[in-house]
């Protein structure tokens, strides 16, 4: 799981694996497999890092 921040300063955990897509407009939307979007604080480059990141920790070394 990755730590998000919702807009209003909550702490939030995903699954980086359920994640769909990416898109700002102003805010970045994160879009689930299940069709659940989650509005966070964060840019794209951070969250990518964090699954980079995750994926590392779990041994998965995929080059993005």
């Amino acid at each position: 799981m990755i730590q998000v921040t919702r807009l209003d300063g909550k702490i939030y955990w995903i699954n980086p694996h359920q994640i769909e897509s990416m898109e700002e407009n102003p805010d970045l939307t994160i879009s689930l497999l299940s069709g659940k979007k989650v509005v966070v604080r964060e840019r794209p480059d951070e969250i990518i890092l964090r699954i980079i990141e995750y994926r590392r920790k779990i041994g998965i070394n995929q080059e993005l």
